[in-house]
């Protein structure tokens, strides 16, 4: 089950943190075909968002053929966004840890990986 994490600091609206969250999910395997998203009610009780928030962005992968309503069923994912390397188990995903734990060794913090990050991202994608 997914658990939603809002970054009021972010600049990033709330509807869209929802949407790429449940992508990120979908991504990493942590949400499958068939797997039923929390309600509305869940989403508010846990994060105090506004259920219209929510439902737009229910709505908005909805759009995108990702998730599908089941009138008094729920929201259920209809497709994976799923590739190879980044299950749990993946060599590729423990490569990563271990880098990451290296570079927490040298003194650099969060944002520092994430520079650094996105920098090497943008020069190979």
């Amino acid at each position: 089950m997914i658990e939603f994490r809002i970054d009021r600091r972010s600049g990033v609206s709330t509807y869209l943190q929802l949407v790429h969250q449940v992508k990120q999910a979908l991504r990493l395997g942590v949400l499958g075909v068939g797997d039923r998203l929390p309600t509305a009610k869940d989403v508010v009780a846990q994060t105090g968002i506004n259920p219209n928030t929510v439902l737009k962005a229910y709505r908005e992968l909805e759009r995108e053929g990702l998730v599908e309503p089941r009138p008094g069923l729920g929201t259920f994912v209809r497709r994976s966004l799923a590739t190879p390397g980044v299950a749990e188990d993946s060599p590729l995903r423990g490569d990563l840890l271990e880098w990451m734990d290296r570079a927490r060794e040298l003194g650099m913090g969060r944002d520092d990986v994430e520079a650094l990050f996105r920098s090497v991202l943008d020069k190979r994608f």
